[in-house]
C-alpha cells in the first residue's frame, strides 16, 4: 500500500515532528510551513506575521500500520486544541492548532475525530480544518530538530515532556 500524508500544525513544528518520527508506521515527517497563498515561507517571515503560514509537519504514513485517524489521535494528545494561536509560551498564528487535509476522506475523518476529541475538552476545540495547500519545507536546521539538539533548553523543557507523555500514553504502537 503506499504512503499518504498528513499534515498538521499544533505548536511549534518541532514538538510535533519529534512525536511522530516515534510512531509506528510513520515512515518521514518533515517540518515546514502552509496556510497562506504566499509564494515565500521561511522562518523569518512567518515568525514575523507576515503571512498566514502555519508551522506544520507533514507526516507521511503507511496507512497499513497507522491509520489517520490514529494519527489524529496522537495530535489531540500531544497539544492544547483549545488554546487560539499558540501552545505554550509560542504565541502568533504560525502556531495555531490546524489540520490540513488532503482529500474529502480526510475532511471527514478529521471532522469526526474532533467532534470525538471535544468530549475530553471542557474548553471549545479551536482547531482548523482547511483544505491543504502548498507545503514549503523548513529549513535544514529545523528537520530533525530534536534527535540533533536534544540537550537545547527548549527541547529538555517542552519537547522531552511532550515525548515521554507520548510514550506513557502507548498511541505511538
Amino acid at each position: 500500500m503506499p504512503t499518504q500524508i498528513a499534515t498538521l500544525g499544533g505548536g511549534c513544528f518541532w514538538c510535533l515532528e519529534a512525536v511522530y518520527e516515534e510512531t509506528n508506521g510513520v515512515t518521514d515527517v518533515v517540518s515546514g510551513y502552509m496556510g497562506d497563498e504566499a509564494n515565500l515561507a521561511d522562518y523569518a517571515t512567518v515568525s514575523s506575521g507576515k503571512t498566514n503560514h502555519a508551522e506544520v509537519v507533514q507526516i507521511h504514513f503507511d496507512p497499513s500500520i497507522v491509520s489517520y485517524e490514529k494519527l489524529l489521535d496522537i495530535f489531540w494528545n500531544i497539544h492544547d486544541p483549545t488554546s487560539l494561536n499558540r501552545q505554550g509560551a509560542d504565541i502568533g498564528p504560525q502556531y495555531r492548532s490546524v489540520i490540513f487535509v488532503h482529500n474529502k476522506t480526510q475532511e471527514e475523518i478529521a471532522k469526526a475525530s474532533l467532534h470525538k476529541a471535544q468530549k475530553s475538552f471542557s474548553k471549545p476545540i479551536v482547531t482548523q480544518i482547511v483544505p491543504a495547500m502548498e507545503f514549503y519545507k523548513a529549513e535544514d536546521y529545523h528537520q530533525d530538530y530534536y534527535a540533533n539538539n536534544p540537550n537545547q533548553a527548549y527541547c529538555q523543557v517542552v519537547i522531552a515532556p511532550k515525548l515521554k507523555k507520548f510514550k506513557k500514553s502507548g498511541l505511538g504502537n
